[in-house]
């Protein structure tokens, strides 16, 4: 693990919304990273963070003493917001193209962006990473820089919440290359930046639709599974992937039923859950801050993995799987759970945060 002479100062990008406060909930006693800077819309912009979020703060946990009195700045007031902090996250709400522009014009003042947002998600040389699976897809930034002109400053972002809780054991199994995977993601009302309380329609009720999350869930695992050619991210040819995704009415938690066809067939499923549960990546093998000590859990119990149970495994940052059987149709299926608004959004970016300033992307201005 790297040491640091001292904290690096960070800025959240759109730091009273529900990403943004888990961003800031995460990050209270950070051993590298300290929250110096809060940013968000015109009408927040003046007033302490407390006095912002004032009614709206959506964690279970109270609002951090460190962040109550930070006076929100103007999100779009972006060399304030630069000339304050090492880097930044971004959850901020924007239209794709304004995101865009927006986190480049960050990066260009030469201030590194780890964002929670779609937007970057698909330009060739933004890497995007879950860092367990793909820190390499890390060395397109050289390129990025290039194109901004830029020395320090670059856009990083993980992938969507939802393909957390099946894409690791498909890393994990790579080896038995899987070709055909159906998956139906079962999604918590969090994802959505809603509550219960915002979202009453949702209690007792199940919505089969959000809207882009299937192409996402479909396409996003081959960027991650793709390889770097001419400084742009190729994404992979397989597996074939095919998604349903549905609204159900759970907080936080997205779960996914799993089928999975292989070229090589495993031996035995008990070779299979060891793959699992052996699997580890960088922020295991770095002592990351916020890694997981055990990246995967398998669950023999039937009745496991449950949001109630399992969600918060490894503080929200692990994924779990279970009832892994053969099938009469694919080779195999299985359940996978994942935290959505930790391991999926925030914590995801937090950790990807991490990888990147242990590999010397990120350091103090």
């Amino acid at each position: 693990m790297r040491t640091l002479d001292r904290k690096l100062k960070v800025a959240i990008l759109g730091g009273t919304g529900m990403v943004g406060q888990r961003f800031i909930s995460l990050l209270e006693g950070h051993p590298w990273f300290e929250i110096t800077t809060i940013a968000a819309s015109a009408k927040s912009a003046g007033k302490t963070y407390e006095e912002a979020i004032s009614g709206r703060w959506k964690m279970q946990n109270a609002i951090p003493e460190a962040v109550k009195n930070i006076q929100v700045v103007d999100v779009t007031d972006i060399d304030t917001v630069a000339d304050s902090v090492d880097f930044c996250f971004s959850a901020v709400d924007m239209s794709k193209e304004e995101i865009i522009a927006f986190e480049e014009a960050y990066a260009r003042t030469e201030t590194p962006v780890v964002s929670n947002n779609s937007a970057h998600r698909w330009t060739p040389d933004v890497p995007m990473v879950i860092p367990e699976i793909n820190p390499e897809h890390y060395d397109v930034i050289k390129y990025q820089k290039e194109r901004l002109g830029t020395k320090n400053g670059f856009i990083a972002v993980k992938p969507n919440c939802s393909i957390q809780c099946y894409v690791p054991a498909l890393k994990a199994w790579e080896e038995y290359e899987p070709t055909e995977v159906v998956v139906s993601t079962y999604q918590a009302i969090s994802g959505a930046g809603k509550t219960f309380e915002t979202w009453p329609e949702m209690v007792g009720n199940i919505i089969p639709y959000i809207g882009g999350e299937e192409e996402k869930s479909e396409q996003e695992p081959l960027r991650v599974f793709g390889h770097i050619e001419n400084g742009e991210i190729v994404k992979a040819d397989s597996p074939k992937i095919t998604s349903q995704c549905i609204r159900v009415p759970v907080l936080e938690g997205h779960t996914a039923s799993i089928f999975v066809k292989f070229a090589n067939k495993p031996g035995s499923i008990q070779e299979m859950i060891d793959k699992l549960t052996s699997f580890k990546g960088l922020p295991q093998e770095a002592d990351l801050p916020s890694a997981p000590k055990q990246f995967i859990q398998y669950l023999e119990d039937d009745d496991r993995p449950q949001v109630l149970k399992d969600a918060y495994y490894e503080g929200g940052f692990g994924v779990s799987f279970g009832r892994l059987r053969e099938d009469l149709i694919f080779d195999y299926r299985m359940v996978g759970l994942a935290h959505n608004t930790v391991r999926g959004a925030a914590g995801g970016a937090i950790l990807s945060a991490e990888a990147l300033t242990e590999l010397g992307y990120i350091n103090s201005k």
